[in-house]
């Protein structure tokens, strides 16, 4: 141990995912255990360093939680240090309260941070860097979009979730001999629909990385049910849109840091196919469930090897990174480097040129 921390702080930022419990059971368990430091949880992410809501964290606070879902901190995806909602004179302004967390952090004596988030978390933390606060990140979201993160814990759930209600609704599919559109989480970037329509084999695949042709998806769909295969299945990444076209939002949330809420694709998909085709066609939005249950074993090993990679860099004295999982191996990249970035899927990916091989549509390819 290189440096004199003896008190650190932990949070959960961004939106709930399975494996945050993981995280908060290893860096505490492995502070106290290994080099006997006291630990801080600060409540409900931004905004608990906000308002000054911590609350110690001991050994039988973080035991059996593991397989738990969510985080026992909780969370909050609305809470902006650098603009956050006050009243003034009866109207809401935005203000920067960076300096009143900066003090909160130092009432409470920590030492060092713990920041486990996504890109917004990880925006937050650079700024908070950039005013003395000693941070380390770990990487958490499940739409596996974090700039130089292979994959992030909570990915490997939400993309066993997806599939296995596509697996579903397979069989529903087949005995209506329906076309189902199911519309999963990614944000931008189209990772879950990617891997979970991949496992699934759907038939088609609908990413924001690749805009969809709705002539090509009919000409397609068209094509499967006049060859005999009466049903079909569309995975479609929530950001997905038509070549042209806009992105479906379901609402606007100003308050957040990220105030598009992306959603509402499948819908409209299903009623263009079965206009444009006449084929039956219902559309599922799977929504918060993907979020939602216990972590699979990966993402709880995943998370703990995070956790306890994370508080060894605190201890080393090695401040500013974000933990990262790089070529089959924990690594470590500059925060500074992530924030405000995302990761989405390259054109050139394997897994697309795979799926392509098997007979699986983009949405930009004639039947």
């Amino acid at each position: 141990m290189s440096t004199s921390i003896k008190r650190i702080g932990l949070f959960t930022g961004g939106g709930d995912c399975p494996g945050l419990n993981a995280v908060i059971r290893a860096v505490t368990k492995s502070a106290k255990h290994r080099y006997n430091l006291d630990v801080v949880g600060v409540e409900d992410g931004f905004l608990g360093l906000i308002q000054n809501r911590t609350h110690p964290l001991g050994w039988s606070d973080v035991s059996n939680i593991l397989t738990l879902g969510g985080t026992i901190l909780g969370t909050s995806n609305r809470a902006n240090p650098q603009r956050y909602p006050v009243k003034k004179n009866g109207q809401e302004e935005y203000v920067d309260v960076t300096d009143r967390v900066v003090e909160h952090i130092a009432a409470n004596h920590i030492d060092a941070l713990v920041c486990i988030g996504g890109d917004g978390t990880m925006t937050g933390a650079a700024n908070l860097i950039a005013h003395g606060i000693n941070c380390v990140g770990v990487p958490k979201t499940i739409d596996n979009d974090l700039v130089g993160c292979e994959q992030t814990f909570g990915f490997d759930t939400a993309v066993t979730i997806a599939a296995e209600c596509l697996d579903k609704i397979h069989s529903t599919a087949m005995s209506h001999h329906r076309v189902m559109v199911v519309e999963v989480m990614g944000r931008n970037a189209g990772w879950v629909a990617l891997h979970a329509g991949l496992a699934s084999g759907s038939d088609m695949i609908l990413l924001p990385e690749i805009d969809y042709d709705l002539d090509k998806i009919c000409d397609l769909l068209t094509y499967r049910s006049r060859t005999g295969r009466r049903f079909s299945i569309v995975c479609i990444s929530e950001g997905a849109k038509p070549a042209g076209g806009e992105l479906s939002v379901s609402r606007r949330d100003e308050t957040s840091p990220d105030p598009i809420r992306l959603g509402g694709i499948a819908n409209k998909l299903a009623a263009d196919i079965e206009t444009r085709t006449g084929l039956e066609t219902r559309s599922t939005v799977l929504g918060h469930i993907q979020r939602g249950g216990t972590p699979t074993p990966f993402d709880r090993v995943l998370a703990t090897r995070f956790g306890y990679h994370a508080l060894e860099l605190l201890m080393e004295g090695v401040f500013g990174k974000l933990v990262v999982w790089n070529k089959g191996g924990i690594d470590q990249v500059n925060i500074a480097d992530v924030a405000g970035k995302q990761r989405k899927v390259p054109i050139t990916d394997p897994l697309i040129a795979a799926a392509r091989a098997v007979g699986t549509g983009f949405g930009d390819l004639a039947a």
